[in-house]
């Protein structure tokens, strides 16, 4: 069973830039397409980009295009997401998620993997 681990996250000032990591165990990395997702408090989860397994196609969020990058190094078996020019309202819990290439589907449907989450906090 593939296990995810990020890491990355912390406190910073608008204007700052995090690089999140998400590093995969257990599995067969390169069949996996990889997503961050992240909820902040009293708001549901949702999608902030998206890398398909062969890293050839990224989707980002609107609210992040420009501003996120998400890359992966089949090497290291690990997904980042650069951010920059972070804005409060990018203030969430991040969370990396896994989805085998043959799943079809909402992400919700998709992604059925997940870390424990990392905390990004950005103060104005």
């Amino acid at each position: 069973q593939v296990q995810l681990v990020e890491s990355g996250g912390g406190l910073v000032q608008a204007g700052d830039s995090l690089r999140l990591s998400c590093a995969a165990s257990g599995g067969a990395f390169i069949t996996l397409n990889m997503g961050w997702f992240r909820q902040a408090p009293g708001k549901e989860r949702e999608f902030v980009a998206e890398i398909g397994w062969s890293g050839g196609r990224q989707y980002n969020a609107d609210s992040v295009k420009g501003r996120f990058t998400i890359s992966r190094d089949s090497a290291k078996n690990t997904v980042y997401l650069q951010m920059n020019s972070l804005k409060p309202e990018d203030t969430a819990i991040y969370y990396c998620a896994a989805a085998s290439r043959f799943r079809s589907g909402t992400y919700s449907q998709r992604y059925n993997i997940w870390g424990q989450g990392t905390q990004v906090t950005v103060s104005s």
